[in-house]
């Protein structure tokens, strides 16, 4: 009789086990590459804007109607510190992974003639210590796949420097990578181009496209159907799944997607920016083909998908047309510290509990999504060898009230290379309607409120010394708080000073 009792115990065990797993959320990251707020059809702002009548993304439409619509949610200025953000939870000024990474031990952009850059982490982040300017974590799709995820890395990595460990993907969790490796950005988007291998050492090349190679396939198709393959693996081993679908578009080189560009050609605007345009739709039409994925495998209504760009568009180099308008009404681009060059397009479909068609205004930061992705996969009891920063945004997904009473900050005490609005060495903080920048050069300060004015076009630093104040010392408290970096004035040889002790200077 014990014998039975046992028996029948581990059976019931064995079914609810069973069950648990079968109800276990797929996940979907699907970030895009230097993809601006307006570069899409469905618009993020209180009305239709030029570029929203511009932009092909029925698919965005599509998951937007299904999902919750985001119009405050923000990553960083540059790629990597925000996907370092993302794969680890911190802010960029705790981790340290401040500007965007290639070489090993080398920094890709030279100091100025003003500023001298601090010694931040240039070879990104490392899942093993002992690595040199490296920010050392716990990743993300560990603890997914170490709670029993098949964990699925497509596209563009861009976390650690050439020839260390987070260079390839494989070693933070990933059990799969398609394409991943240390670049920011595609040799070439043609596979007639073999993707930029033909060229000998380019260190651009995408890696391991091989049965492209030759083909008329454009290289954000042949990322999509690798990612399906993928899934199709998972499920047919009866595994959750989650899909970092991190996409090399829309990063330049600014190719025409063949599939697209004519229409954009025919309508007169720009070649460049028909191009552009071309890449934006490849893009929706590789989120389309996996939703209609989901559904012909019938997983839809158990799989979230997260949509989100990893900095504001591309406008101070290589867009057809004036500079820094790309954005517009934000302004500036990818690259400043101006809302064009952080706040992006997010949405998020969780089949009952999201209620579709909704849209929050909650103020979102990319280190939130660490939090977010391990609570939706119900992974309650993890520990990781960092502090995380990011707070769940699944109480807003639940249709929660949300106070946006917390600072939002941003610290890239580096140089990107071009100019323009909000472009330059800073360290930020937005707190309700209100935002500060801290230029590191000379010490000024930029303070907007975007409520009323959302193209920043107007800098109450003067007007509003007690909001200025205020935000000086909370954004100088946290900077104390985390440890972070401030570059070398070259003048003085002495480092530049905390926005509090400037305003007090």
């Amino acid at each position: 009789m014990k014998k039975l009792i046992a028996a029948f115990l581990l059976i019931i065990t064995v079914a609810c086990q069973t069950n648990t797993e079968e109800k276990r959320p797929n996940i979907i990251v699907f970030l895009v590459d230097d993809m601006g707020w307006q570069d899409t059809s469905v618009p993020f702002w209180n009305e239709k804007t030029a570029f929203n009548e511009l932009y092909q993304t029925p698919n965005m439409e599509r998951l937007a109607l299904d999902g919750m619509k985001f119009t405050q949610a923000y990553s960083c200025s540059v790629c990597t510190p925000t996907r370092v953000s993302l794969m680890t939870g911190m802010n960029a000024a705790r981790h340290r992974v401040t500007n965007w990474t290639l070489e090993k031990d080398t920094q890709p952009v030279a100091d100025d003639d003003i500023l001298q850059q601090p010694n931040w982490n240039v070879n990104g982040m490392s899942p093993v210590a002992g690595i040199q300017n490296s920010i050392f974590a716990t990743p993300l799709p560990k603890l997914l796949k170490d709670a029993g995820y098949f964990t699925i890395h497509s596209g563009k990595a861009h976390l650690g420097a050439i020839g260390t460990p987070a260079a390839d993907p494989i070693n933070l969790g990933f059990d799969v990578n398609i394409a991943g490796h240390a670049a920011g950005a595609p040799g070439s988007y043609y596979g007639k181009d073999d993707f930029g291998n033909k060229k000998a050492d380019n260190v651009w090349a995408v890696p391991g496209l091989e049965k492209y190679y030759g083909k008329d396939i454009f290289l954000t198709e042949a990322l999509t159907l690798e990612a399906i393959s993928s899934m199709n693996q998972a499920i047919d081993a009866e595994q959750p799944f989650f899909l970092y679908m991190a996409h090399y578009a829309v990063h330049t080189p600014i190719q025409g997607d063949d599939r697209f560009v004519q229409k954009y050609l025919d309508m007169g605007i720009n070649p460049i920016e028909a191009k552009y345009a071309s890449l934006i739709e490849g893009m929706d039409k590789s989120l389309g083909d996996i939703m209609d994925f989901l559904k012909q495998k019938a997983i839809d209504d158990n799989t979230i998908v997260l949509f989100m760009s990893d900095n504001g568009g591309l406008s101070a180099v290589s867009r057809g047309g004036e500079k820094h308008t790309h954005n517009l009404p934000l302004s500036s681009g990818k690259g400043s510290a101006r809302e064009g060059g952080i706040r992006e397009p997010m949405i998020v479909k969780w089949p009952e509990k999201v209620r579709p068609n909704s849209v929050t205004d909650a103020h979102i930061i990319i280190e939130d999504f660490f939090p977010t992705v391990l609570e939706i996969a119900d992974i309650e009891k993890y520990e990781t060898v960092q502090e995380v920063d990011g707070l769940s945004f699944v109480p807003v997904l639940k249709g929660k009230e949300f106070e946006n009473s917390r600072p939002l900050f941003w610290h890239y005490p580096n140089r990107w290379g071009p100019i323009g609005p909000g472009i330059g060495s800073t360290s930020s903080v937005r707190l309700g309607d209100w935002k500060l920048i801290y230029y590191h050069a000379d010490r000024h300060f930029e303070l907007f409120n975007l409520n009323e004015d959302i193209g920043e076009s107007q800098n109450l630093a003067e007007k509003e010394p007690a909001k200025l104040e205020e935000l000086a010392k909370v954004l100088s408290e946290y900077l104390k708080k985390v440890d972070a970096q401030m570059p070398i004035d070259k003048a003085t040889g002495k480092t530049v000073e905390l926005p509090s002790e400037a305003l007090s200077n």
